[in-house]
């Protein structure tokens, strides 16, 4: 795990500007940092280090093929480098390997079959820069899924590439303003999606996707080279034909092999517990696999509503365990809110990203590692949300959709039901015209209403465009549409930043490769019925721990924001960045909407969940002015 950084085309103070972008991500990287440029530095590549595997200079970077031809920064791990070194051996494409990392097998690779053929060869998380010396060619990659970030663009002309936003901010004579078509986007979600970032001429390299880019650097080709709505309409087309419980068994094999590579490392490797489906099967197949304890850890809090780590603690007494945990306070939680905006470096605000901060703060005292149960919910229908989408349409599918739409159009908006949010909610999702349209609107509809950015103009989104009935059923196509935005743009930008900010390297076994594309051949049957959702999940659990230790309502990894917006503290923080005649100076909000949202919390205690939007944007901006 590291952290990538380069430009092109920028000779003066080049060295100045390369290392200034590696301090910024000294977080992701603090064992050590390079600095490589071309002979005419035309193409600077810059790197800090995480060091996982080969921790000699061996491992060190940027680092060159052995001919020379190729130089590379990458972030990240991959998984099946001892295959892919064991096959250029056995095919004598190299001789010997200087060292045992898996950035010294990628480059041999690229160098024997080529980036896109290696880059299919390849399993693991990562974001890559890589430079052909005699081509003059700079090719980005992202891994399939977005575990790894890579934002990219131009600042005054010259092209620009890193894994922290942060690090373009800080190059010499930084002037890009904000991006305000991005502000409903992210009222309406909470973080702003790939491929836009908050600025203007930056963006994120979408998931899947490489990016190519030839002398003199001005013109970016982004092509695709995976695609998980390919994977997922593929594997619909090749459904598996066994039971459930075979099912089940070929999920474990796949899940094992996963955990048993993401295993792999030179330093001590642990695991986040928090008493769920998914993380407690990680835990699980770890244990199973280690030959000693494996470290676990988790946080609890005071309040029994937000505490899950009795649960945890009773699991991983089962399993056998290492077990670590702390449980936190409210002044604990607290104290991370001023951090988050210099954390993320662009607003984002999944409020669970302070307890993700939390853990892994404390995992990082024990290990250099930490293996995360994410993806679950997306790959084996998880979500509550999920059920109520089908519901929902069940009842209205069977209304032509020309007289629902014509009765929204005349209920929206309404005078009449003006104060009535309920109805309000139900006549704009009379309008949808498909279950995935519907899901579309459900996470639109309030935050479109209450218009908090004064700029109204807004850029397409990826759900606006999704080819409705895709997939054979609706479940299915909801899921997807979490895979494609939901889960990289939010839970997976929340567990990188959150645990690189304290330098924990964090693996997603349930993001393997194989295991994803299984997933989507796994019928739907097999996955949820009525509103139990995770079956064949569950029965990779249940082998290793008992269906009653895990039978109970989940809490989920929350914390109580809206309680401490009106306790003494947060409440003067919250007012302080809401304050009227802040947002009219600063002016990109709504002044007068953002006071009366506030005020109708404060007063008659209805919460939005677009308060705390506010106020990570407002922490950020403030942040950034003072930059």
């Amino acid at each position: 795990m590291c952290g990538i950084a380069g430009f092109c085309s920028n000779p003066s103070n080049w060295r100045e500007n390369i290392e200034r972008m590696n301090k910024r991500m000294y977080h992701r990287g603090p064992d050590a940092g390079g600095v490589w440029a071309s002979e005419d530095a035309d193409v600077v590549l810059g790197h800090r280090r995480l060091s996982i595997i080969d921790l000699s200079e061996n491992g060190a970077q940027p680092m060159c093929s052995a001919s020379g031809r190729y130089v590379c920064v990458f972030n990240g791990e991959i998984y099946n480098y001892r295959r892919l070194r064991d096959k250029l051996l056995r095919e004598k494409k190299v001789a010997a390997f200087r060292g045992t990392s898996d950035t010294e097998v990628l480059l041999e690779a690229v160098e024997a079959y080529g980036v896109a053929e290696t880059i299919r060869h390849c399993k693991g998380m990562f974001a890559i820069a890589l430079y052909d010396r005699q081509t003059k060619k700079l090719t980005l990659i992202r891994d399939r899924i977005g575990e790894k970030p890579l934002y990219y663009g131009f600042v005054n002309g010259h092209f620009v590439f890193a894994s922290d936003i942060g690090c373009i901010r800080v190059l010499e004579g930084f002037d890009n303003p904000i991006d305000t078509k991005v502000l409903q986007l992210y009222f309406i979600h909470g973080y702003i999606p790939a491929p836009y970032s908050i600025y203007q001429n930056i963006y994120k390299l979408d998931a899947g996707c490489m990016l190519e880019l030839d002398a003199p650097y001005k013109e970016p080709k982004i092509s695709a080279y995976w695609s998980v709505r390919e994977a997922a309409k593929y594997g619909q087309a090749h459904p598996f034909q066994g039971s459930r419980q075979e099912a089940a068994d070929e999920l474990e094999r796949l899940l094992k092999a996963s955990v048993r590579e993401q295993m792999v490392a030179d330093v001590p490797v642990g695991a986040f517990l928090s008493a769920g489906i998914d993380s407690s099967t990680i835990v699980a197949l770890m244990q199973a696999q280690s030959p000693g304890k494996v470290r676990s850890f988790t946080i609890g809090m005071d309040d029994p509503a937000y505490n899950e780590a009795v649960y945890a603690k009773e699991i991983a007494q089962h399993l056998g365990t290492d077990h670590t945990e702390l449980y936190i306070t409210s002044d604990d939680a607290k104290a991370v809110i001023p951090k988050l905006s210099g954390i993320f470096g662009e607003p984002f605000a999944d409020s669970s990203q302070i307890p993700t901060y939390l853990v892994s703060r404390l995992t990082r005292e024990h290990v250099t590692v930490s293996l995360s149960g994410d993806g679950g919910d997306e790959l084996f229908c998880g979500y509550t949300s999920y059920s109520s989408i089908e519901r929902i349409w069940g009842k209205m599918r069977h209304c032509p959709y020309g007289i629902r739409k014509l009765a929204s159009s005349l209920l929206v908006g309404n005078p009449l039901l003006k104060n009535n949010q309920i109805l309000q909610t139900k006549a704009y999702l009379l309008g949808a015209k498909s279950p995935e349209h519907l899901y579309e609107l459900s996470g639109t509809q309030e935050a479109s209403n209450l218009q908090i950015a004064l700029e109204k103009e807004t850029y397409p989104y990826k759900h606006n465009s999704y080819p409705y009935g895709a997939l054979k059923d609706t479940q299915s196509s909801i899921m997807l549409m979490d895979m494609e935005v939901y889960h990289p743009d939010d839970i997976l930008v929340k567990v990188d930043r959150s645990a690189m900010a304290v330098s924990l390297e964090t693996r997603v076994p349930m993001l393997d490769k194989d295991v994803v594309e299984f997933a989507w051949t796994i019928p739907i049957a097999y996955k949820k019925q009525g509103n139990e959702g995770k079956l064949v999940l569950k029965e990779v659990l249940y082998k290793y721990v008992p269906k009653a230790m895990m039978d109970r309502p989940k809490k989920g990894f929350s914390i109580p924001v809206e309680q401490w917006l009106r306790e003494p503290g947060l409440r003067e923080w919250a007012e302080a960045l809401m304050d009227s005649n802040l947002i009219r100076k600063q002016g990109i909000l709504n002044a007068s909407q953002v006071q009366r949202i506030w005020k109708d919390f404060i007063d008659n205690g209805n919460w939005r969940i677009q308060i705390w939007y506010i106020l990570m944007f407002q922490s950020w901006l403030l942040d950034e002015a003072a930059v």
